[in-house]
């Protein structure tokens, strides 16, 4: 167990301190913004803490609505919208310094019998056991700049391999496509709530950079201002996380100084585990 993996299941314990009423922390980062994915993961954690024994997750859409601080704990109160006899809505609004930061909508199921099929893996990806992980490529690769080396040199709970590196090395523009293998850096405990929380979170790694790959651009570029504006995700089959996870993304639109990316999370075996959309905020500074 990696010192970061320990730390983002620790950061998922949250503290109850009421009816309905959570309290979590931030990991005291070089980064003076919270995470986007350790809101959603929170957020998840204390609607889960509310939901009877035996629904899980199947989907969740959030805002981000103001930029966390990473020194304020993270108030999350709980609205119990619905218990029916096969669904539960549960709607979660992240509280820091009295104002609103984030609302997170999220419904469950008892697990039930159906109709069943997936879209394939893609063919023509390289297995993880070809690719270098991001620190493993910070000898290796040319040409990348400081803030990716920067970024890429720090411990983090998540090992992730890219397919290709060209949008980093070049300003050529490229198809709005990317591709990624990520794995926890240490176990999951085997609960099928604390699995989903955990990719929840992971869910809004290397997303949102898409939007810039035709423009030969990234996020890292200092005179680019990016923020997750919402974040919708759906939760297709369960997944012990206990290996290495496809994240496929395509970004259809770029528009308004918002760019949208989708992206699909295959398990090695092919089986597709859950699907997500973002928009986000993608501006050029002036």
């Amino acid at each position: 167990m990696s010192p970061a993996m320990q730390e983002v299941l620790d950061i998922l314990d949250l503290e109850t301190i009421e009816h309905n009423l959570f309290r979590g922390r931030s990991p005291q980062t070089a980064w003076q913004r919270v995470f986007g994915g350790q809101v959603i993961g929170q957020a998840l954690v204390a609607a889960q803490r509310t939901v009877e024994v035996g629904r899980f997750v199947h989907s969740l859409h959030c805002y981000f609505m103001r930029p966390g601080d990473i020194k304020v704990p993270i108030v999350y109160q709980v609205e119990r919208l619905r218990d029916g006899g096969s669904f539960t809505t549960r709607r979660v609004t992240a509280i820091q310094n009295g104002e609103a930061i984030f609302s997170l909508e999220a419904s469950f199921q008892v697990d039930e019998d159906g109709f069943t099929h997936q879209m394939s893996m893609p063919i023509k990806v390289p297995p993880p056991s070809e690719l270098k992980t991001q620190r493993e490529l910070l000898e290796a690769a040319e040409g990348l700049p400081d803030a990716v080396r920067r970024f890429w040199g720090r411990e983090r709970p998540m090992e992730i391999k890219p397919v290709t590196i060209d949008h980093y090395t070049t300003r050529e523009k490229l198809p709005p496509v990317q591709r990624v293998w990520v794995r926890t850096t240490g176990p999951v405990p085997d609960d099928r709530a604390t699995q989903a929380a955990v990719l929840a979170y992971l869910s809004d790694m290397t997303l949102l950079d898409t939007s810039t790959y035709p423009h030969g651009r990234t996020l890292f570029d200092p005179d680019i201002q990016a923020a997750s504006l919402d974040h919708a995700m759906w939760f297709h089959r369960p997944h012990k996380l206990d290996g290495w996870l496809l994240y496929s993304q395509d970004s259809p639109s770029a528009s308004g100084a918002r760019g949208f990316t989708r992206g699909t999370i295959f398990a090695e075996d092919g089986t597709l585990v859950a699907s997500v959309a973002q928009e986000g905020l993608v501006r050029q500074r002036t």
